[in-house]
Formats: structure tokens, sequence, C-alpha cells
């Protein structure tokens, strides 16, 4: 990855931490689940509003680190207007990039999470929200934890 690129993905990380999209609480959501980084102190609330299948809305509301808020904001837009079955393919592609285990492929934005499987412990800040939002669509009863 060249400098200018690994200088464009913090950028764009450190605006959606800075500016999240969809830190809200939905009136209208049917599926929620609650998410906790004990490593680092990050704790997330999904929301989703799941429509024959659909998400047609997705929102978190928290606390955590600048890539944890990030990856939140940006699932949130990415997985809007995807089937369950769709973003559960999504989340098996981003998990796979940010651990190493399979190459970036298209991704689009998401992309710039790239780099952090170089940092194992801010994996865990990158996929708390992937794994928080698979609770919520699976309508699992419990919080979610990196650990």
């Amino acid at each position: 990855m060249t400098e200018a690129m690994r200088e464009l993905y913090q950028e764009v990380i450190l605006d959606h931490g800075r500016r999240p999209r969809n830190f809200r609480t939905p009136g209208d959501a049917n599926r929620t689940a609650d998410g906790y980084n004990p490593l680092c102190g990050d704790r997330v609330r999904f929301f989703a509003r799941l429509e024959n299948g659909v998400v047609r809305d997705a929102a978190f509301q928290g606390t955590g680190c600048a890539i944890s808020t990030a990856s939140a904001s940006m699932m949130s837009e990415a997985v809007r207007g995807r089937t369950v079955v769709e973003a559960r393919e999504l989340f098996n592609r981003f998990h796979g990039m940010v651990t190493g285990e399979q190459p970036a492929g298209d991704l689009g934005k998401l992309g710039v999470f790239a780099g952090v499987r170089d940092y194992p412990a801010r994996v865990k800040c990158a996929t708390l929200i992937w794994h928080t939002l698979m609770a919520a669509l699976e309508d699992r009863d419990e919080t979610v934890s990196t650990e």
C-alpha cells in the first residue's frame, strides 16, 4: 500500500470516527444487540429494522475508539438495503480481510480497514460492531464480547 493510500485511509477512518453516520436510536428498530470490547472499553448497541429479510435501517449508539466508531459508521451504511444473507456474506468478507485470512477483494470503502490486520488489538475494535450486527440479525439475546 502506498503512503498516499495509507493517508487517505486514515482520513476516512478519522472522518467517520469524528462524525459517525447513523449514530442514533431509531424508534422503529425490531432487532438490537449489545457489544463490548473489554480490551479497550468499547461499548456499542446496534439497532436494525428488518422487513421481509432486508435490513431497511441500521444505526448504533455507544462509545469507543476512532476505529470502532468508524467501523460502526461505515458498517451501518454498508448493510442498509441488503438481505440478511448478503449482510452475513459482507461480515465474512470484512472479517476475513481484517484478520488476514483472505485478501481485501472488492469491499469498496470498507477496504480502508485492511491495514488493521497489522495491529491485532485493533482487529477487535474494527470487528466489534460486525459481531454485534450478526447477533442482532440472528436475534440472539446476549452481549457480544471480543474476548
